[in-house]
């Protein structure tokens, strides 16, 4: 489809041998100069977008010294090297037309916790919030905190000296960090700690580069020291890589982590770090103030500083409203109420309160809200606030904070917030003027923006709406960037007060005025050819090597508008994302992109897919190929008319002819099509519908595996097969059977359709099917308690006892129960691509659900993942507004006053595992589950798991099944095989259950199974 990009020109000839070279000394990790490694690595949370020569991941600190010693041979002295860590950078501070070094994927251990000492040992590519959980149960924490923590990693903070929320108390990573190991170039490993004046001296004798640095570094403290203190802003978040002011600390010693921390890989790579960790506070609260304008929020922060809170941080009602309408809000919604007789919400603050004293922590929380109800309603004021206690609940609303950076992304239309003047830094009391002044700046062009940020420290994230496809609106980057530059100086502050210098390094120079070569002399000694992240933060002093510039960089937008608008309509959850990297979530308890977390590789995420189709729709375009177009083409034509082509390019391709759609194809083929990253991701990324797109055109020029047809047409065979089910379970239970459909078809462990139909059951139960004729025939007292189960293939004819379950409970709990006759939902034609089949079958059962919709009787469906699909894919497929089918605990919690039988129940306590699509794409009917079995007078508990590996057919197929096994083992093997969980575990999902069974043999019941158990043991009593 898409041929090899060009030949190897020279420059790609020496980084190839540079890691062919790699590869034969010995090196352990893994090296990846394909082309979907290289892509997915081009971008950041940036406007940017640089194509790597290759990608190199390494296991140890070994490796890195290999890559550093490899690097100053005189062969491969232009090669360029750049550090990478989560990839959440905003200023493509990792992004190089080098080498990518990546510690992320191997280098992510945690070495060793001191509890007694307070200190922790971790190698770069630990996870921050991986890192506190390890932590936790020593009552410990490493404070310095961010929007990102679930994905950037400890190298990454410490090249960007990241903070954030809570730094005014905390500081910044540089404050934590107690020593660090570094690779030089060269392959030198230091082991640098503040140094007391013996001990430095020692330092200076030491050969090589070492030595060299050090003395170079006391030299320049020396004799700049007036110069430093001038340049150098009295800031909370003052200028950080090379820090100069700081070459000694507080306590007089010599401090090369100040040079290191913040420096961006341009001196050295990070390959672990001891860090000073804290004691988790043990009482907090949070106070949640709302305004009726922006400017008063921010005016407002400064007083509220006086009542010594531990942090202060602001939203405005941009970002709200997007928070509103993520899934985000449904954990928060209960702190932010707006009555009707109070002022629209245009503004918050979150003011939090820590401490080790209760009393003294709910007398300060008490004189606060106190002020608050004295000052209510006064102009500039607050007009309502909420409290908080508890660290649990707290962090629910810092989890809608947190997010504030992605949802930005999420606005609609062609122009996206986009941060390239987004963490500027200036005293806290200016702050306020300065944000106002800011505001002129971008209303004067007429631009949307989004604002929040950390109000006690002075810093504000501002995100101006640009359509960076535009390359009139691509221009304002420079023009934008140049005026909030003035507006820093003036207001006495820093462009870059939070997330680092990278391509903005431009004004460094400026910035650093005179001390400017000083920082030259420092890169030269460390890095003298800029082979290391060359561009950022400072140069060498030689002819000709500049700094990056903010519009000399190629930007996402400069690649995105190569592709026509109809297209990048077609295919706009993949164009919108933005790289804020939610994807990359290391909690294995967290649904967010199982195929990630099972892989560690970055082209089988939400990120690195729609990363890949961005450059597919790309490279088509140059080729001058329309995929809509295509796909229209594919679904007019015969099957047996593309037969021959498809056969000759399928040959080719087992031949090894190139073709860039290969790899977009394994990466789309590792998905599991569960749907977290719609429900999850800021930018609602949506993998499964440009997945089915892309597959649908893939196999329009290359055939199709055997399995795919099979499975597809599941739905449309079982219910023949199910007339007669022996011989179909006899084929599935058969060695030799078995072993053909392993090996030659690619499916493994079928499971079994069961033994008894639902026919049967349902007229042994006097249950009528949903016609016309029955409907007609009720009374309107029966009508309001009937309702209509719409079928799904899997429960209906693998589980078909779960149905009849459901009849049961129902009927006892004076229900009348009607079911649909049984129409193909289609999601097993979508996952693979079947678009045209999909979509007839999406308007088939449209048809039906809307005749039996009009009778005024609710739909229900048993499983969430396809129930979900007549909200979901249905809506890209069918004109007109859908037919409502709710999930079985969505229409149940209507019906609360029925089941309020807790009085007359025995009581019991149970842990539920909800199925991902459930989850994340209607995450409020979990704690409606709750409220049902709360009525039912038991206590229910949703679990923390992320994906259970199965997801449909997913887990079924023989590709696929060492992966789904090891995401399994990630997070539900460890609950369901945790006896301190004492049984009384239920699932929502069938394929939750069926894989449950096949990994752990073990029967998890669904919640429908534990109610009717329940209410038999009332009858029994």
């Amino acid at each position: 489809m898409i041929p090899r990009i060009a030949e190897i020109n020279a420059t790609q000839s020496l980084y190839l041998d540079f890691i062919e070279t790699l590869k034969r000394s010995g090196f352990e990790g893994d090296l990846n100069p394909d082309y979907a490694n290289r892509v997915v690595l081009s971008t950041d949370n940036s406007i940017y977008q640089v194509l790597p020569q290759g990608v190199i991941y390494p296991k140890r600190t070994e490796d890195l010294v290999r890559i550093a010693r490899l690097a100053e041979e005189e062969r491969f002295q232009s090669v360029v090297l750049s550090a990478r860590g989560g990839g959440t950078g905003t200023n493509g501070q990792s992004l190089t037309d080098g080498l990518v070094v990546d510690v992320s994927r191997h280098m992510n251990r945690i070495l060793e916790i001191n509890p007694d000492e307070r200190w922790v040992r971790v190698q770069g590519g630990v996870v921050k919030d991986q890192l506190n959980a390890a932590l936790k149960p020593y009552g410990l924490f490493f404070a310095p905190e961010l929007s990102t923590s679930n994905r950037a990693t400890i190298g990454g903070m410490i090249n960007t000296d990241a903070s954030g929320q809570g730094s005014v108390l905390y500081g910044k990573t540089r404050d934590h960090v107690l020593d660090l190991t570094s690779v030089w170039l060269g392959g030198d490993i230091w082991h640098s700690a503040p140094l007391e004046a013996g001990e430095l001296e020692v330092a200076k004798t030491q050969p090589g580069k070492v030595g060299e640095i050090h003395r170079l570094l006391d030299e320049i403290h020396r004799d700049q020291a007036e110069l430093i203190d001038a340049c150098f802003p009295k800031l909370n978040r003052c200028l950080t890589g090379y820090d100069l002011a700081h070459i000694y600390d507080e306590s007089g010693r010599f401090n090369l982590n100040s040079i290191l921390c913040g420096a961006e890989g341009s001196l050295a790579f990070i390959a672990e770090a001891r860090l000073n960790v804290l004691p988790i506070p043990t009482y907090s609260a949070l106070v949640n103030v709302k305004y009726d304008s922006f400017e008063s929020s921010l005016r407002d922060a400064k007083s509220l500083m006086e009542w010594q809170p531990t942090s202060i941080e602001t939203i405005d009602s941009k970002v709200l409203n997007l928070a509103m309408g993520d899934i985000v809000w449904d954990t928060v919604r209960d702190y932010f109420p707006q009555r009707d007789d109070e002022p629209v919400i245009q503004g918050i603050n979150l003011i939090e309160y820590t401490g080790e004293d209760e009393a003294e922590l709910k007398g300060k929380v008490e004189r606060l809200c106190q002020h608050l109800d004295a000052v209510s309603g006064q102009a500039g004021k607050s007009f309502g606030h909420s409290v908080v206690y508890g660290s649990a609940e707290i962090n629910k609303v810092w989890a809608m904070r947190k997010k504030s950076v992605g949802l930005l992304g999420n606005t609609q239309g062609q122009k996206r917030p986009v941060p390239f003047v987004e963490d500027t830094a200036v005293p806290p009391e200016n702050l306020a003027d300065f944000i106002m002044a800011f505001r002129k700046v971008l209303d004067d062009q007429g631009l949307q923006y989004g604002m929040f940020g950390h109000v006690d420290a002075g810093v504000l994230h501002v995100r101006p709406a640009l359509d960076m496809k535009d390359p009139e609106q691509e221009k304002l980057i420079r023009s934008i960037t140049d005026e909030v530059v003035k507006l820093t100086r003036q207001y006495k502050g820093l462009l870059w007060g939070e997330h680092g210098k990278g391509v903005r390094s431009e004004y460094a120079p400026e910035f650093f005025g005179e001390l400017y070569p000083q920082l030259q002399r420092i890169k030269a000694a460390f890095d003298p050819r800029n082979q290391m992240n060359p561009g950022k933060i400072a140069t060498p002093a030689i002819e000709g090597v500049e700094l990056l510039k903010i519009d000399g960089v190629p930007t996402r937008g400069r690649h995105d508008r190569q592709i026509s608008a109809v297209v990048r309509e077609q295919y706009d959850s993949a164009m919108n994302c933005n790289g804020n990297g939610a994807c990359f979530n290391y909690d294995p308890n967290d649904a967010m992109c199982p195929s990630w977390k099972g892989t560690r590789e970055r082209v089988h995420s939400p990120k690195g897919r729609a990363s890949l189709i961005r450059e597919w729709l790309r490279l088509l375009a140059e080729q001058g190929s329309d995929p809509v177009a295509e796909a229209g083409h594919i679904r007019s034509r015969s099957w047996l008319s593309s037969l021959t082509a498809k056969v000759k390019n399928t040959l080719g391709r087992r031949r090894g002819e190139y073709d860039f759609s290969h790899e977009v194809h394994e990466a789309m083929m590792g998905c599991l099509a569960c749907k977290s990253c719609v429900g999850q991701c800021p930018i609602k990324v949506n993998v499964p519908d440009f997945r089915a797109r892309f597959l649908e055109l893939y196999y329009g020029r290359y055939l199709r595996p055997v399995k795919d047809y099979m499975v597809g047409s599941l739905e449309y065979m079982i219910p023949v097969v199910a007339r007669f089910p022996a011989p179909y379970n006899l084929l599935m239970n058969n060695p030799f059977s078995r072993a053909v459909m392993k090996h030659v078809v690619g499916l493994v462990d079928s499971p079994q359709i069961c033994r008894f139909s639902l026919k049967q059951g349902l007229k042994a139960r006097s249950i009528d099917w949903a016609t016309p004729e029955v409907i007609a025939a009720l009374s309107p007292s029966q009508k309001a308690r009937s309702v209509i189960l719409v079928q799904d293939a899997f429960t209906s004819y693998f589980e078909t006892q779960l149905v009849l379950d459901l009849a049961d409970l129902l009927t006892r709990l004076g229900f009348n129960l009607l079911v649909a006759p049984f129409k193909p939902n289609g999601k097993p034609l979508h996952v693979h691509g079947f678009m045209q089949k999909f979509e007839q079958a999406a308007q088939d059962n449209v048809a039906m659900l809307r005749a039996l919709e009009a009778s005024g009787v609710p739909l229900i469906g048993l499983d969430p993942s396809m129930t979900l699909t007549y909200r979901q894919e249905y809506r890209e497929f069918v004109s007109g507004e859908l037919p409502e089918v709710q999930l079985l605990q969505e229409w149940l919690s209507g019906e609360i006053e029925r089941l309020n039988l807790a009085d007359k129940l025995p009581g019991g306590s149970y842990r539920l595992l909800a199925h991902c699509t459930e989850k994340t794409s209607a995450a409020p009917s979990l704690r409606q589950w709750q409220s049902i079995f709360s009525a039912m007078g038991q206590e229910l508990e949703i679990m923390s798991t992320g994906c259970c590996g199965m997801s449909g057919t997913f887990g079924h197929e023989r590709e696929n099944l060492r992966r789904s096994e090891d995401i399994y083992r990630l997070s539900w093997g460890e609950i369901v095989n945790d006896k301190r969980i004492n049984g009384n575990l239920m699932a929502t999902g069938y394929s939750c259950r069926s894989q449950v069974k096949r990994m752990d043999r073990q029967q998890l019941p669904h919640p429908v199974q534990v109610l009717l158990a329940i209410l038999s043991q009332r009858v029994n009593q």
